[in-house]
């Protein structure tokens, strides 16, 4: 984006003579960026989407577009910084002071201890619905668990993505087919990508354009990059490719889901329960109106959602975990942190003790959670230092790729500031928001 930007100004930046030669884009190696979508959209996001296209029908359809323009931005940024300097995410935090680590450190805990019973109720949930009577919710989340723990334990990267790919084709034929089944009114859809704010929609407007496919995982994506292979500016192009065509997947999934909001549940005024529960309630209006067989395919598709969700946080997360330590320790060894990112290249931090530890930290604390009520407190701090994540991203790198950090030729142009800096506003105002509606 940096340079595409410089191009069009007509800027000519001066290309080292040590600079890798640029690799050819191809479709075959796209992968890292379907796996940060497939992880960064889960139940909830759907669900917000289907409740969207219920009250309001089309009319946000461009909100949804705006949303996943914004996560290109994001994730092509990531990206550009861990293939422009050979560096992590989280090196480029801990340049900007020790207040990222301190942030970091807490947040990472916390998050991660509320994410995992999160995310093994949410894949339960389908498993309850598709066999009900077998076994209660808990024992489904918890398997969920455990065999997300397993996979990932045992698995490198390469087999992990092409697990991740496999399920997220599952997930992209069942929501269009559940979108065609309903029929959709093609011309409002058109009609809906003219931007117009209905009364009461500001929120649900802001929720669609920062919600969908927005989480830590959009960090997470400079790692798997790095893990795919890709480990130096020759890889730009297609790291951009890649980030494009996931992300466009990503729009098929939000549009289908608003189709299915406003054609299923907008035009017969039916409601649906807020959270992941929400699909399994859509699940028996599909029953309803159209039968066993695409109720039963949807819950299958849910599930895809929610487990793709879940493997991702327990393989992207602890990546960023594991160079969080490794970032710690070499600083008091006086280690360089040319040194440190190494392990990337190696392929060693999938095997290392932090990345381990925090699989677990992510698997049997949150179990208790599926007993206990969560919290006071562990809501709010989980509530107040997840809506500071984003605004967080958005604005550091801001920061990292308009500085000398970066190389020059790779540093921010017009379009990718901008993007940034609309993303980062955003997500303060969608910040501001979630904070004001805690329970305090």
């Amino acid at each position: 984006m940096a340079t595409e930007d410089s191009a069009q100004s007509g800027e000519t930046t001066p290309t080292t003579p040590s600079a890798p030669p640029v690799r050819k884009a191809s479709w075959k190696l796209v992968g890292p960026g379907i796996v940060v979508a497939a992880t960064g959209v889960g139940a909830g996001d759907l669900v917000a989407t289907l409740i969207a296209g219920s009250k309001f029908g089309y009319t946000l359809m461009w909100a949804a577009v705006i949303g996943c323009i914004v996560k290109i931005a994001l994730a092509e940024a990531t990206g550009r910084w861990h293939l422009a300097t050979g560096r992590t995410i989280f090196d480029g935090w801990r340049a900007l002071g020790p207040w990222t680590t301190v942030y970091f450190a807490i947040y990472v805990v916390i998050w991660g201890f509320v994410y995992g019973g999160t995310a093994m109720s949410s894949s339960g949930l389908p498993l309850d619905a598709l066999f009900p009577g077998v076994l209660n919710l808990k024992a489904w989340a918890i398997i969920t668990g455990l065999v997300g723990l397993v996979f990932v334990w045992f698995n490198r990267y390469a087999v992990f993505e092409k697990v991740m790919t496999v399920m997220i084709g599952v997930m992209f034929v069942v929501v269009v087919y559940v979108a065609i089944r309903v029929s959709p009114d093609i011309g409002a859809s058109f009609a809906g990508l003219v931007p117009v704010l209905p009364d009461g929609s500001v929120f649900y407007t802001l929720g669609l354009i920062g919600g969908v496919g927005g989480t830590i995982t959009m960090a997470a994506y400079g790692y798997w990059v790095n893990a795919k292979g890709w480990t130096d500016s020759s890889w730009m192009k297609m790291m951009r490719l890649d980030n494009r065509v996931a992300y466009a997947t990503t729009g098929i999934f939000v549009v289908a889901m608003l189709v299915v909001g406003a054609e299923l549940l907008h035009s017969s005024q039916v409601a649906i329960t807020e959270g992941d529960a929400g699909l399994a309630d859509l699940g028996k209006v599909l029953e309803d109106r159209f039968g066993a067989f695409t109720a039963k395919l949807f819950l299958v598709g849910f599930f895809a959602t929610s487990f793709t969700s879940l493997i991702g946080v327990w393989q992207g997360v602890s990546l960023m975990f594991a160079d969080f330590v490794e970032r710690l320790k070499a600083a008091r060894k006086g280690v360089g942190d040319s040194d440190a990112v190494q392990a990337v290249a190696a392929g060693t931090r999938e095997r290392s003790a932090p990345f381990r530890a925090y699989l677990l930290w992510l698997t049997f604390p949150p179990m208790t959670l599926l007993w206990l009520e969560q919290p006071f407190g562990l809501v709010v701090a989980y509530g107040v230092l997840g809506a500071f994540f984003m605004p967080f991203l958005a604005l550091t790198l801001i920061w990292l790729l308009n500085s000398d950090r970066t190389p020059r030729e790779w540093r921010n142009g017009m379009l990718s500031n901008v993007m940034l800096f609309a993303a980062g506003m955003l997500f303060i105002v969608l910040c501001v928001q979630q904070v004001r509606e805690l329970p305090w």
